[in-house]
């Protein structure tokens, strides 16, 4: 990895009510939304998701990477549609809003309306891409009507069959539920990724590259990793309670399936009810090169995981970055990495 950029927490408030939001929190955390929507979040999260934050930034400069940020927005600022209007979000997490596709750079229509102009945030940094030779692209910016929207959807129970809350009214999706191995891409349907999504972006990269569905069992669906995420060259690391692997995709059947294990308990009290994101948080982890590797070191298993597999894990703490949307892999998004495009599937 050569230039990464990452999120941050400046402007940053609690996102709004809305179903395609509530339907894909922890349960605590979606009670929590009704009247705490649109406000700042408390200095009693931001404090130490900050900390945390700087140190992994500063990680990733003595490691000789360049980190780019996104301008500082106010998100609690309101803005709208003929249709609907909202506050925003943060601009913690830019690996949901941006895509990177080699010299390429997508901005992707999200499903949650208060992060309808989430890119604003990153402006700075297209235009600066753009100037240095880099393809910027605006997926269609979806209406996000009612019509988009299952009324009648309930989150599943258990042993029921998964279903989303998304209609096919529109192309929506998260950059976050595809993952890329060179020039195949692995993506799951989501919460805030249909197949209208997936199809645009398949036809929009050609021929060129390759979209594989990985099928999840997970109840609220909503980003791919923290359910299956390629670390190296033939090795893939995969969620059990969320993949059968028996019915991955017919490409990966020379790849090297790493199990992960089971993510060590979180007894913060406070983090486990405000945090945005499911106990596999633990394999939200950044792969720095095919060896070295970023992992949370509150979470050993993982660590113990990754060094018998052959890795070189670099433990670093960012436990306190989930209420705001993710772990390493989520807040940040690798622009530049040293290579030539491969193919790693046959």
């Amino acid at each position: 990895m050569e230039e990464v950029i990452v999120g941050r927490l400046d402007g940053a408030t609690i996102p709004s009510s809305h179903p395609v939001v509530a339907c894909n929190m922890p349960l605590w955390a979606a009670r929590l939304l009704g009247p705490a929507a649109g406000f700042r979040y408390p200095r009693s999260l931001v404090e130490p998701a900050q900390s945390e934050l700087d140190g992994f930034v500063t990680l990733l400069e003595s490691l000789g990477i360049t980190v780019t940020r996104p301008d500082v927005v106010d998100h609690r600022q309101r803005f709208g549609t003929p249709a609907w209007s909202s506050r925003g979000f943060a601009s913690s997490c830019p690996r949901d809003s941006l895509l990177v596709i080699g010299d390429e750079i997508i901005e992707t229509p999200m499903a949650w309306p208060c992060r309808h102009f989430e890119t604003h945030a990153y402006r700075s940094v297209l235009k600066d891409y753009f100037r240095r030779g880099a393809r910027w692209t605006a997926a269609p910016k979806p209406q996000l009507t009612d019509a988009l929207f299952d009324a009648d959807f309930r989150v599943p129970g258990p042993g029921e069959p998964v279903r989303h809350i998304l209609t096919e009214f529109e192309p929506v999706f998260d950059a976050a539920d595809f993952v890329r191995a060179g020039r195949d891409l692995f993506v799951t349907r989501s919460n805030v990724t249909n197949r209208m999504g997936i199809d645009w972006l398949r036809r929009h990269l050609g021929p060129g590259y390759r979209i594989h569905e990985i099928e999840s069992r997970c109840r609220t669906p909503m980003h791919i990793d923290t359910t299956f995420l390629p670390l190296a060259p033939g090795k893939v690391l995969v969620n059990p309670e969320y993949v059968d692997v028996d019915h991955l995709p017919d490409v990966l059947r020379s790849w090297e399936i790493l199990i992960a294990p089971d993510p060590d308990p979180i007894s913060e009290r406070l983090l486990k009810v405000t945090s945005m994101c499911g106990k596999w948080l633990s394999m939200n982890v950044l792969m720095i090169d095919e060896k070295r590797v970023i992992a949370e070191r509150h979470h050993t298993g993982m660590l113990r995981a990754l060094e018998t597999w052959g890795f070189e894990p670099i433990p670093c703490d960012l436990l306190h970055y989930a209420p705001f949307g993710g772990s390493f892999h989520c807040a940040t998004l690798d622009v530049r990495r040293r290579g030539t495009l491969e193919s790693y599937c046959p």
